[in-house]
């Protein structure tokens, strides 16, 4: 399993937020491109971008992305927040990402997915954000009234890159995972799973890799030094 820090852009800068609440904003780096030169210099080499702005449709981080992704060859980007046209995953892949994450109009409209994920079969990975058993959309701000069982047997046919499963209701909080969540997934899904949403220690990252998840997303943890980035780079790159 690979070990993914969370770059989260808003108003230009990297951030985090707790619970997934644009109210309670934690931590903010001023210039994205230092979150990355850090992350990098422990020896990470995939990463996870999303543009919250985008995400709610207040705005574009789009530059910023792009500043990102050139900034050196050879390294693997999951880049998503607001992708909900086919001209936006085409650029996102354009502009150097490994992924297009889409969210929001995958839950919401399949036969739009299933269109996306056939023009760049295992390009695209599924955001399935949930909170609690309820997979929620737009930011997380609206919900869909869909347990995450459904969404899953809906997503398998589809040529997907894999799935991005984030615990909602653990965000941001270093509580620790929601492993029975990931361990669903996991076994209920044939595509890769990407897990998130409260890793908080070394052990939540061994008890996800255990459940047979693909990579885990670390946000909060990483940028508060809760968990030791040496530490993790050297056991989970």
């Amino acid at each position: 399993m690979i070990a993914i820090p969370a770059i989260d852009l808003r108003e230009g800068a990297c951030v985090q937020l707790v619970g997934g609440s644009y109210d309670a904003e934690r931590v903010r780096v001023n210039e994205p491109l230092d979150a990355l030169k850090k992350w990098r210099s422990f020896g990470f080499n995939t990463f996870h971008v999303v543009d919250l702005d985008a995400a709610l449709g207040k705005g574009s981080n789009l530059e910023v992305i792009a500043r990102l992704l050139s900034h050196e060859s050879g390294l693997t980007f999951t880049v998503g927040g607001g992708v909900r046209e086919v001209d936006k995953v085409e650029a996102v892949l354009a502009r150097g990402a490994s992924f297009a994450v889409v969210g929001t109009r995958a839950i919401e409209d399949t036969a739009w997915l299933a269109d996306v994920a056939g023009r760049f079969p295992g390009r695209v990975v599924v955001a399935a954000d949930v909170k609690g058993r309820e997979v929620v959309t737009r930011g997380w701000t609206a919900g869909s009234a869909r347990d995450v069982k459904d969404v899953l047997a809906a997503l398998e046919p589809l040529p997907l890159g894999g799935l991005l499963v984030t615990a909602v209701h653990k965000e941001g909080q270093m509580g620790g995972v929601d492993l029975p969540l990931m361990q669903e997934v996991v076994r209920e899904s044939r595509h890769r799973v990407y897990a998130s949403g409260g890793v908080t220690t070394l052990e939540d990252l061994r008890a996800l890799a255990d459940a047979g998840a693909y990579g885990a997303v670390i946000g909060m943890a990483l940028y508060t030094g809760k968990l030791d980035a040496a530490s993790v780079a050297r056991e989970f790159t």
